[in-house]
Order: C-alpha cells, then sequence, then structure tokens
C-alpha cells in the first residue's frame, strides 16, 4: 500500500495506463462513471496490477479520459476518480470532494444528520458516510476507496469535526472486490443506542449492532409526506418498521393509534423508547412480528387502518431475484391493501434497484388488484436530497416508492 500511496501522492503522471478496447468508449463519453471488464484492451501488466490501483485512462486511439481505481477481478473492473488527467489524486483531491459535499447538505439541512457522502454520485466510488452529529458511520466498498484510505479519511475527520468515527464494512459488495468484512471504531467510543434528529424528532439507533449504518436517512422525506397523510387520521400501520419512523412521524402530525411492526425485538424496544422520548408512547404501539403473518391476521380479525406503509428491505438483490420479488411485492401489496379503510392510503417502497419503478408499479398495482380494490397513484418519489442520483449512474438511484389513495 506505501508504494500505491507515494505513487499517487507525488508521481500521479507515471499511473498504469488502462486502454479501452475498440469502440468501447461510447458509455464512457456518455458520462458513465464505470467501466465494465468487456469494455478493456486487456494486457498482462494490468491482469497484475493490485485491487484498487489507480490507472490513466485512455481510449484506443490515445485520448486521455482522466483517472480511475481499477480492480480486476470485479466486473466493475473500472470507477472514474477524475475527468481531469492531469490531477493529483491526495489529500486535498479529497477534501475539496467532501467539502463540496458538505456545502451541500448545509443548504440543505439544518441539523448535522444525514448522509454527507453516497458514493458516485459525490464523487467517491463506493463511499458511504452517515453523519451523527460529531459521529461518523463510514461503509467503504471498493478496494481503491480502501486502498487510498490513509489519504481521504483526516480531511473527512477534520471537515466534519468529528470526534467519533465507526467503520461498518460489512456489505456484500466487499466479497465482490475481494475485500473482507470488518466493522471497528478509528476514533472515540458509543455506549448505548445514538441519538439521531429528524423532522423534530430524537430517534435512538444501534450504530454497530443495526441495520446498514444504523439508521435510513433516504425515507426522511416520505416520513414527513406520510406524517403529513396522517393528519386527521385514526390509525396507521408502519409495517417493517425498523426504529419506528413512519409511526412516528404519524403520532406527531396528530394520529390517535399508529402501530409499528418489526421482526426485529431489539428494534421495537429501541423504538418504544424513542416514542416515549419524544413524549408520543400513548400514542404508538410496537409489535415484535413477521409482516406477512401480521398481516394476514388482521384480514381475519378484520382490522382497517386508514394508512398502511409497507417499507421491506430488498427483495430483489440480485437480478436473478427479479422473479420471485414480483411475487413478493405483488402479495405484499395485496395484503397490505386488504387493511387499509375505504378512501384510505397506502405507501409501499422499494430498495430494489433491480426492481426498476414500472416493474414496482406494476406489482403494486397488482396486488391491489388482487385484493378486489382499486385506487389512485397520488405520488411517486424517491430517496431524500442527501441519496443524490448520478446522473449518467442509475444504479445509484435505487428506492422508489408509491403513495395510493384506495377507494
Amino acid at each position: 500500500m506505501t508504494n500505491l500511496l507515494q505513487n499517487t501522492a507525488q508521481n500521479s503522471h507515471s499511473m498504469p495506463a488502462l486502454k479501452l478496447a475498440f469502440k468501447q468508449d461510447k458509455r464512457l463519453r456518455a458520462g458513465s462513471p464505470w467501466i465494465y471488464s468487456n469494455e478493456i484492451d486487456w494486457n498482462p501488466g494490468l491482469k497484475s496490477l493490485p485491487p484498487g490501483s489507480l490507472v490513466s485512462v485512455y481510449g484506443k486511439n490515445g485520448e486521455a479520459f482522466g483517472t480511475a481505481f481499477f480492480n480486476a477481478k470485479s466486473l466493475i473492473a473500472g470507477r472514474m476518480l477524475s475527468r481531469d488527467p492531469a490531477r493529483q489524486i491526495d489529500a486535498v483531491f479529497f477534501r475539496g470532494l467532501f467539502k463540496t459535499a458538505l456545502r451541500l447538505r448545509e443548504k440543505l439541512f439544518s441539523v448535522p444528520y444525514y448522509r454527507l457522502i453516497h458514493a458516485e454520485a459525490d464523487g467517491c466510488p463506493g463511499l458511504i458516510v452517515d453523519r451523527f452529529g460529531d459521529l461518523l458511520v463510514i461503509e467503504v466498498n471498493t478496494a481503491g476507496m480502501e486502498q487510498l484510505q490513509p489519504i481521504w479519511l483526516d480531511p473527512l475527520i477534520e471537515l466534519c469535526g468529528a470526534k467519533t468515527v465507526y467503520f461498518k464494512n460489512d456489505s456484500h459488495s466487499r466479497s465482490q472486490e475481494g475485500l473482507e468484512a470488518r466493522e471497528y471504531f478509528h476514533a472515540g467510543s458509543i455506549e448505548g443506542p445514538v441519538a439521531v434528529v429528524e423532522n423534530d424528532l430524537t430517534f435512538y439507533a444501534d450504530i454497530a449492532g443495526g441495520q446498514k449504518t444504523g439508521w435510513f436517512y433516504d425515507q426522511r422525506a416520505n416520513r414527513r409526506m406520510v406524517g403529513e397523510i396522517c393528519r386527521g387520521a385514526n390509525t396507521m400501520l408502519d409495517l417493517y418498521s425498523y426504529l419506528g419512523g413512519f409511526a412516528m412521524n404519524a403520532a406527531k402530525s396528530g394520529v390517535r393509534r399508529a402501530v409499528a411492526v418489526d421482526r426485529s425485538a431489539d428494534a421495537m424496544r429501541l423504538a418504544k423508547q424513542s416514542a416515549d422520548k419524544n413524549g408520543l408512547g400513548a400514542q404508538c404501539e410496537f409489535i415484535a412480528d413477521q409482516a406477512f403473518p401480521y398481516l394476514e391476521q388482521a384480514a381475519l380479525d378484520n382490522q382497517k387502518f386508514d394508512v398502511v406503509v409497507a417499507d421491506p428491505p430488498a427483495f430483489a438483490k440480485t437480478a436473478k431475484d427479479i422473479p420471485a420479488a414480483k411475487v413478493g411485492y405483488r402479495k405484499l401489496a395485496a395484503l397490505a391493501a386488504a387493511c387499509v379503510a375505504p378512501n384510505g392510503f397506502l405507501f409501499m417502497a422499494s430498495c430494489s434497484y433491480h426492481m426498476d419503478l414500472a416493474n414496482f408499479t406494476e406489482q403494486v398495482s397488482g396486488g391491489i388488484h388482487k385484493s378486489g380494490r382499486s385506487g389512485k397513484i397520488l405520488r411517486t418519489v424517491f430517496a431524500d436530497a442527501d441519496h443524490p442520483t448520478h446522473a449518467h449512474l442509475a444504479q445509484s438511484g435505487y428506492l422508489k416508492g408509491l403513495l395510493l389513495q384506495l377507494d
């Protein structure tokens, strides 16, 4: 790693060359930050480079396209880092990227609780940074960002004034890059749940033991939207609730009874603490149960809710999962719709990139029809603004949701 860092900081013009194969520069020219392995003119030198090496990218005719991370073991073999062939990749470079990302979040949000770095969309391939005040939770999902961590980590910490830094490197994408799972504190420590401030509510998250980085900022705006829909409502149901985000936004808006359901008893205990902290405990009920069995029993009991939210984990983690995911989303929509009161609302979301919006809409509509209901789509929504989508990389826009009113 030492040689790689020295070359990066002192001799950026001597990087190994990655040449694209004949007529394989179309996607790169169109703005894509990814280079697939079948677009490369391979040679023995490239194949022997350590995963995460920096390379200079050239077209077949010698045109320079910039600098990329390279990993011969990955289907996405190249990830563009800079379109300026002369740009030196050093601490100053990364500080500039982080500063731009920070300015955007500070413009969008009044409190320092947000996703600060969203991988390629913020110019940092495979790097995820969620901010919880002076705590940073970091995921490094590419060999390139892992190799350059000694260069970018200090500027990130200094810019945010972070006192605690936790690496939650447990994603499946690390194995695809040839990286091991590693979770550890780089600085500071955490004792107990961490407070998260969102939509003028305080939640408690388990950073080390919870899902992903501990909290899902991507649904912030959608939780607020559901809260607005719940004004004047009597009941709402929050399925796959995790830490009660939708339920408590609903309770804050005045719903008389908000029921949160999640299979994790630990998550439900934390959600109860959050509700009590916000003075909403009397309105909220937390149930540790699976969503499908709960809905099936609710139908037998003829339970109806004015608003139902279903925000499941990814049903399609790979393209091979799409057929099963279609069945799952359709069944979930049917069961959820059966529990919606007349003229009530259903919000369903999918965080599966492989289930595109058109396909997802088809399954939700089909499920509603199967339940004997009809409805109209009021809004199609996506992740909040701290999860930007790279304009030339559809894969970075994974979350989609539908708000419907049913007959």
